[in-house]
């Protein structure tokens, strides 16, 4: 009995079946990369860290304007860190080098390393570091996780200024981590990749054998060590430390930003300037602690601003009673005052799923810390470091740890053009001008009625007493004397709330001399102020004395900075305050009357006999008030570089010289 046709027919495709590779499945990728993620062969030769920024696309936004340059485009970017060492990459941080006038929206896997809020202008570039995850494993630890040891950064903003189908690029990007070297990158179009290597000639600070990173120096520090931790709730103790010599706060305002949620329950040696219940009731917690009394909780803002308590409160049991705090926001320089150099507050902060367990502990990110006139602080990210150590509270002779630690370093940034809360003003004996404070030295409003590009008005010495709106008569008088032409309109005004004036009274054989003023101008009084002046050429080598300050020659190294040919000035016991501007005894007649201090400071020649006062050398190059770079003035004082007895010896020859002539 034969096979019937059917069953021959099933049975022959099913044997041509079996014998056909099965591909849907079985198939393995080695790489273990993203589909998406470009396939760069340079990738595979990079023993170092790979950086790759790919751009994505990009639509027009409104309004639509025929201006190309100024024609705003929204744009999603991509930035990738691989680690493809053998040893983890501790702390990472990249530069991307905008050059469109790019503004980030939002910015996902890291944060700007500068603290800026969204919307963020970027047009110079910008500096990124990891968040929540700083650290990148190495592929042998993690057996090539690429969730791991590779971080994606997503990136969505506005650019301006290139026409489709260009493709806007940035000029470069770079590893900023300390001990690596970055080439220039290589560019494709919409694509640019580095090999970023460890730098041979990079030599680190001895460290400990934990995978903590070092603790860092700089001007201002801010360590963050969790001394409890719970479930759902920890509690965390902020120290402040100035460093730099010459650095200050008053009346400190700090700012973070919570990513993950939490809110601050209570705190203890300082407080948050905002307690609106109402916040956290409509808060993102709230969803989550749905039977929880919010009534006591102290902030659930995501950006809280923390102040400092005022002395009264220092022994408070319930919100005082915590070491260094509670000085009204001051923070002096330690050669000052080492008991006000440091500042601290302890705050409970409740967590957000999915970080209920003891371990799951991150610090607030983008640190900001300003006072009321004082240095700009630009801060970077919080970084893991070693867990502190404190005294046992028993008494006893050990020590307990911390859960946790973190530092935020913060270091002084020259003030912008235009940007400074102070400025100088620049006489001489030899020349009856004075060079005032430049045109919108502290900013300037949108000028209608002045000229904020225009030189100031040279002025008599009198109408340094006399607030700027005042001036204007005395200046134009002063100008018609000196035969000097008028500008119209006239140039604006400096605004700064504090000038001082720098006065070369007199410059002899032996030594010369200076009268500085200190004006207050703001309905302000400055505790515990100090001035700080840096001249050039070693003319600090012959510092005599201050007369009516407490003046003392800084040339050492504090806390790592280093302060060298620096005047430190103070005011003495009982004239520390530089009380704010007050009415005139008649304000309808009279002006209103600055605040001043005022000192004279000496110098010798005998080991600077050449130097020349009138050339430049008797003005400073560098004036600080309380902390704050001060604005100078674009010109000094013209006049002779002979001191005053020569010019007399000039004058009385002349005259000797006419009668003799008249009598011959």
């Amino acid at each position: 009995m034969g096979i019937p046709s059917w069953k021959f027919a099933l049975f022959l495709t099913i044997l041509i079946l079996s014998t056909i590779p099965l591909t849907v499945s079985q198939d393995y990728d080695d790489s273990g990369n993203d589909d998406s993620a470009p396939d760069i062969p340079a990738q595979d030769t990079c023993i170092g860290v790979f950086l790759t920024y790919t751009f994505q696309s990009r639509k027009k936004e409104f309004p639509h304007v025929k201006n190309v340059s100024a024609q705003a485009y929204s744009f999603t970017a991509q930035m990738t860190i691989l680690n493809t060492m053998s040893v983890d990459l501790q702390a990472w941080s990249v530069f991307i080098g905008f050059q469109h006038s790019e503004i980030l929206v939002s910015v996902d896997g890291a944060v700007p390393t500068d603290s800026t809020d969204f919307p963020a202008k970027v047009g110079n570039g910008t500096t990124f570091s990891g968040f929540p995850d700083a650290d990148l494993p190495n592929a042998i630890d993690t057996a090539g996780d690429m969730t791991q040891i590779q971080k994606i950064i997503t990136i969505t903003g506005t650019q301006f200024g290139v026409k489709p189908p260009g493709t806007p690029m940035p000029k470069t990007i770079k590893l900023t981590t300390p001990g690596f070297k970055c080439p220039a990158p290589t560019k494709k179009v919409g694509l640019m990749y580095a090999c970023c290597v460890k730098d041979p000639k990079y030599k680190a600070k001895a460290t400990n054998t934990t995978k903590f990173l070092p603790r860092q120096q700089a001007d201002l520090t801010f360590a963050y060590d969790i001394l409890q931790s719970y479930g759902n709730n920890y509690l965390a103790q902020v120290t402040m430390d100035n460093w730099n010599p010459l650095g200050r706060l008053d009346n400190w305002n700090l700012t973070w930003e919570w990513k993950r949620g939490e809110f601050i329950y209570n705190m203890r040696g300082a407080y948050t300037l905002k307690r609106d219940a109402s916040s956290c009731i409509y808060s993102q917690a709230a969803g989550y602690y749905k039977d929880f009394d919010f009534s006591p909780v102290m902030n659930c803002e995501k950006k809280p601003t923390i102040v400092d308590l005022p002395p009264e409160r220092e022994k408070d049991k319930d919100v005082g009673n915590i070491p260094f705090c509670c000085k009204n926001g001051t923070l002096l320089p330690k050669l000052m005052d080492p008991s006000k150099s440091t500042a601290m507050f302890q705050l409970t902060v409740y967590k957000m799923p999915p970080d209920l367990n003891r371990t799951a502990l991150f610090p607030p990110q983008n640190w900001k810390i300003q006072g009321e006139l004082n240095p700009n602080y630009k801060c970077g990210p919080p970084i893991r470091v070693s867990p502190m150590e404190f005294p046992d509270p028993s008494g006893l002779m050990s020590e307990t740890t911390a859960v946790a630690s973190w530092q935020v370093g913060c270091n002084i940034t020259k003030p912008k053009a235009r940007n400074n809360r102070c400025c100088v003003s620049f006489s001489a004996y030899y020349n009856d001008s004075v060079m005032p404070c430049g045109t919108c030295a502290c900013g300037c409003s949108d000028a209608v009625a002045c000229d904020p590009d225009a030189q100031p008005l040279l002025l008599p010495s009198e109408a340094l007493l006399i607030p700027f709106i005042n001036r204007t008569a005395k200046a134009k008088a002063w100008a018609k004397i000196k035969h000097r032409k008028i500008p119209n309109p006239l140039p604006c005004g400096d605004n700064c709330g504090v000038s001082i004036n720098w006065h070369v009274v007199s410059n002899y054989r032996n030594g010369w001399s200076v009268r500085i003023t200190v004006f207050n101008w703001r309905d302000y009084t400055f505790k515990d102020w100090f001035l700080a002046i840096k001249l050039k050429n070693n003319a600090f080598v012959e510092f005599e004395k201050v007369y009516s300050f407490n003046g003392t020659v800084l040339n050492a190294t504090n806390g790592g900075m280093t302060m060298k040919d620096v005047l430190f000035m103070q005011g003495l016991e009982g004239l520390s305050y530089l009380d704010g501007i007050v009415e005139g005894k008649d304000p309808t007649k009279d002006f209103d009357v600055p605040g001043k201090q005022q000192s004279v400071i000496s110098f010798r020649k005998k080991m600077t006999p050449k130097i020349n006062i009138a050339g430049g050398d008797g003005f400073p190059e560098k004036v600080f008030f309380d902390g704050e770079e001060c604005a100078l003035p674009e010109r000094i004082p013209k006049g002779s570089a002979d001191g005053l007895g020569i010019t007399v010896l000039k004058i009385v020859f002349w005259v000797v010289f006419v009668v003799l002539f008249a009598h011959s």
